[in-house]
């Protein structure tokens, strides 16, 4: 794909309207879009902020293919944060020897596959943070490229359930990692720190980040920075989702986030995966109801927390609009799914151009763990997604038949 110059951020107004009805129409509702000359562009953008860095696309924002294959082709590594993550990276093209493997409590299978590839391909890393798992891993006979997974004790990011840097769950306390790191020097070959703070840093979180941030650089230097090969310092970099913040400064982050890190012998390296991909994506969704209660008007589509999630699970905003009639006058609408569950909405009391029954509204910046969640609640089939390339639709997944929901069951 060719360089194009793209806005900063993609908001839902800057979409074809005309061409999302005629998907709409064709693939029919819900169905995912995603423009994968966005995600392209996106990732080169960071990359130009950070020209002396390695940027690793972290997969688990969206394990596509298609976008998998997209970012490989504009020369992105892959940061895998599980056994099927390495094999979806692996399938769309990525080199095996440059895959970076994140174990966070690994299942037996998950490091049984990861051992496996690294005996073929011996330039794959895994990064651990759990004394244990580097047990586990020894138990295999594993001997090979081995990061440390460090918690700095600072959480950023855009909701308590993704402020990593802080929960004990990731990585091991930053002060206990120079005596690890002269432990495992023993075992395997050690090359390199990590750690992942946050998702969804914005301007405002800044501070907190790069304080972070400094605690990993310090640390790496305790470690013995001239004997790795790199420090990672995650990802984490947020996007706005609401019309009314503004989108990363990258030239000022860069400078942020330089200053807070200082001189490093070892190469640094960042894992973006909200930032490359959320607002590449959104959700195309039919009205079937519309029901006048005594504060509102409720808005009933297709789309559930079946399709997108993250509004019941992290309170997410998400924005919304009318693609049949953006010219109508607003009013205030809640919009939820066909779920039987009072979580099953997408907005409460938000002014959206008066939608009547067979409306289509989109819903964006859905690229960002929004199929990635996508599962089969109430018995839903998860929908289809088309991939945009140079403006053209492609069917990247189908989307899944009523049979598909039952297909692995059998009769007992």
């Amino acid at each position: 794909m060719s360089a194009k110059p793209s806005p900063l951020i993609r908001r839902l107004a800057d979409w074809d309207h005309q061409q999302l009805l005629d998907l709409a129409a064709e693939f029919r509702t819900p169905t995912y879009v995603t423009d994968l000359d966005r995600v392209a562009a996106n990732y080169r953008r960071f990359t130009a902020a950070f020209p002396e860095a390695r940027v690793m696309y972290a997969a688990k924002a969206h394990t596509g293919r298609a976008v998998l294959e997209t970012l490989v082709d504009v020369g992105a590594q892959i940061e895998c944060a599980a056994a099927g993550e390495l094999q979806r990276a692996i399938r769309a093209g990525a080199d095996p020897n440059e895959l970076q493997y994140t174990a966070v409590n690994p299942p037996g299978r998950d490091l049984n596959v990861a051992v496996d590839i690294a005996r073929d391909h011996p330039g794959l890393t895994i990064t651990a943070g759990a004394r244990d798992t580097f047990d586990r891993l020894a138990d295999r006979g594993y001997d090979g490229r081995i990061a440390i997974r460090i918690n700095p004790g600072i959480g950023t990011g855009h909701h308590e359930k993704v402020a990593t840097g802080a929960d004990a769950k990731f990585g091991i306390p930053a002060t206990e990692a120079p005596e690890l790191a002269a432990e495992l020097r023993e075992r395997f070959d050690l090359v390199g720190i990590h750690a992942h703070v946050g998702s969804g840093v914005l301007m405002d979180d800044l501070d907190e980040h790069c304080e972070a941030l400094a605690t990993v650089a310090e640390t790496a230097r305790q470690v013995g920075e001239e004997t790795l090969s790199f420090v990672d310092f995650g990802g984490g970099f947020g996007v706005p989702y609401r019309e009314s913040e503004p989108p990363l400064d990258l030239s000022v982050v860069a400078d942020r986030v330089r200053d807070a890190i200082g001189t490093l012998q070892a190469e640094i390296t960042f894992e973006p995966g909200r930032y490359v991909v959320a607002d590449s994506s959104l959700i195309l969704t039919e009205v079937n109801t519309i029901k006048q209660a005594l504060e509102t008007t409720v808005v009933g589509v297709d789309a559930s927390l079946a399709t997108l999630i993250r509004p019941a699970m992290f309170d997410s905003y998400h924005p919304i609009r009318n693609l049949s009639a953006p010219g109508r006058e607003p009013i205030a609408a809640s919009v939820g799914g066909p779920c039987c569950t009072s979580a099953d909405v997408f907005c409460t009391d938000r002014p959206i151009a008066r939608p009547e029954r067979g409306d289509i509204l989109a819903i964006g910046n859905a690229g960002a763990y929004g199929y990635e969640l996508a599962n089969q609640f109430h018995s839903q089939p998860r929908p289809a997604e088309v991939a945009l390339v140079d403006g053209t639709p492609q069917v990247a997944r189908r989307a899944e038949t009523l049979s598909d929901v039952t297909r692995l069951e059998r009769e007992l």
